[in-house]
């Protein structure tokens, strides 16, 4: 089977790092700095939307969020791995998936060369691809980096042998458009009463729960 992972909020809490970060890149352009705590209500879709919604509402033009980035990504390319960890329970989880001779893969919004970091840095040898938001392809939801998944493995009809993990409604969506099953952890960035009141029909609490998904099949 190919189990495709989320990055942010599902095996990983990179919420500090991405909030120091973006907090940096803010106070080096003149705008006020977010307490880390409201960062999870900002993340998704990419860096370019995490540093538009922590800009002031009248500064959100592309320009701006240009110059920003500028400043945001050499900075969490150096600190990305400071306070980053993987959530409790996750590499006993990926051990136990490639024992059972699971193909791992990683889809994430994060731009590439920061998601092939962070993965080798934590996970290294355990996927088999990893992918992030890459230039001249669209970021989830559009599905497009799951065909890709789905293309390296070798994978071309049989979607009921895939399974997409993540923590938020764009990962639905995502997993969804690429018309593949999906199930939603609630330890990540989206709480589990926005997840039901979105109704997502499958969600775990523990990586442990998941394992119980395969040894019910």
């Amino acid at each position: 089977m190919i189990i495709i992972f989320d990055l942010d909020g599902t095996l990983l809490n990179t919420i500090d790092d991405l909030g120091y970060a973006c907090n940096y890149a803010l106070s080096q352009c003149g705008f006020p700095a977010h307490p880390i705590e409201q960062y999870p209500k900002m993340v998704g879709n990419g860096i370019g939307n995490l540093i538009r919604r922590a800009l002031p509402e009248k500064d959100r033009n592309e320009q701006t969020i240009a110059r920003v980035r500028e400043r945001f990504v050499p900075y969490y390319d150096e600190h990305n791995c400071d306070h980053t960890h993987p959530y409790k329970g996750i590499p006993e989880l990926l051990a136990a998936l490639k024992q059972q001779g699971h193909r791992l893969a990683v889809a994430s919004n994060k731009y590439q060369a920061a998601t092939e970091k962070i993965v080798a840095h934590f996970f290294l040898g355990v996927f088999d691809i990893v992918l992030g938001e890459r230039t001249g392809i669209e970021r989830k939801p559009n599905p497009q980096i799951v065909y890709d998944i789905l293309s390296f493995c070798g994978q071309s009809c049989d979607r009921s042998q895939v399974l997409y993990i993540g923590d938020s409604l764009v990962d639905r969506d995502t997993a969804a458009n690429a018309g593949v099953p999906f199930v939603a952890c609630s330890w990540g960035f989206v709480s589990r009463s926005q997840l039901v009141k979105a109704g997502v029909p499958h969600i775990v609490d523990t990586p442990k729960e998941i394992l119980s998904i395969f040894s019910a099949k």
